[in-house]
Parts: structure tokens; sequence; C-alpha cells
């Protein structure tokens, strides 16, 4: 199992990202997908969680309006749109699946909101 971030970067305050994570190493289209986040001396927040066929979506209440997490079953690819973002954000976000009872992580991508 394979997932690999990307997407993250510097934006100002009210600005917009979007993430990516590419999967592979197992059958994509049977897994719900998961976005984290943490920050430094913090635990780590589940933010969104999307099912397997992309039918079923829910958010932490912290991103909710603000984020959209959606999947290419084509293309093995989850993605987080982060729109009006806030400085409170800033963190490390990485992609999670469950799989036969263990947690995958990818290495994350660093979004830092600042003016």
């Amino acid at each position: 199992v394979q997932l690999v971030e990307s997407g993250g970067g510097l934006v100002q305050p009210g600005g917009s990202l979007r993430l990516s994570c590419a999967a592979s190493g197992f059958t994509f289209s049977m897994y719900a997908m998961m976005w984290y986040r943490q920050t430094p001396g913090k635990e780590r927040e589940l933010v969104a969680r999307i099912s397997s066929t992309g039918g079923s979506t829910t958010y932490a209440d912290s991103v909710k309006g603000r984020f959209t997490i959606s999947r290419d079953n084509a293309k093995n690819t989850v993605y987080l749109q982060m729109n009006n973002l806030k400085p409170e954000d800033t963190a490390v976000y990485s992609c999670n699946l469950y799989r036969t009872g263990m947690p995958y992580w990818g290495k994350g991508t660093l979004v830092t909101v600042s003016s």
C-alpha cells in the first residue's frame, strides 16, 4: 500500500487549496478513505471521510461548509478541496485507510495559512 499526498503549500487566509492523495498497491475502489491533519502538540484530527463509492461523506465540524472530500476511483485518487482557509487550518494533512484492520498513512503534505 502506498499513499502519496500533494498540493500543500502557503496560502493567505481566505484562499483555497486542493490536496490530492494518489493510492496504489490495493483495490482503491473497495475502501473508504480519510483525510487527517496534525499540528505539533495537538492530537491528530479526522478532517473528512468518504465511502468507497463516494456516495457518503462526513466532515469535522471545524471544516464543514469549507472543505469537500471527493474521489476518482478510475484514477485511484482522493481529493480534499479546501476553501476559505483560516490560520487554524495550518497543519500537515495526511490521507489514510484501514485495510485488514491495519491503518495505512501517507507522509503528508504541509498546509500553511498565513498572511
